[in-house]
């Protein structure tokens, strides 16, 4: 189950450089998570500034 960033995500990066399998890139309005190489370490959600970052829910 990976980590899922919602539309609260303001585009700032912070994500994409903690995230230490570059799981996370640049999407058209926000950042996105590839769930195939998330390791769901949290370490993206400890740094987003407005908590757009959050565990998925599995399917």
């Amino acid at each position: 189950m990976a980590y899922v960033i919602s539309d609260e995500c303001i585009a700032c990066g912070s994500c994409e450089e903690e995230c230490p399998v570059e799981a996370i890139s640049e999407g058209d309005e926000k950042y996105v998570i590839d769930p195939n190489l998330c390791t769901n370490c949290g370490a993206c959600a400890d740094v987003c500034p407005v908590e757009a970052i959050s565990p998925g829910d599995e399917e």
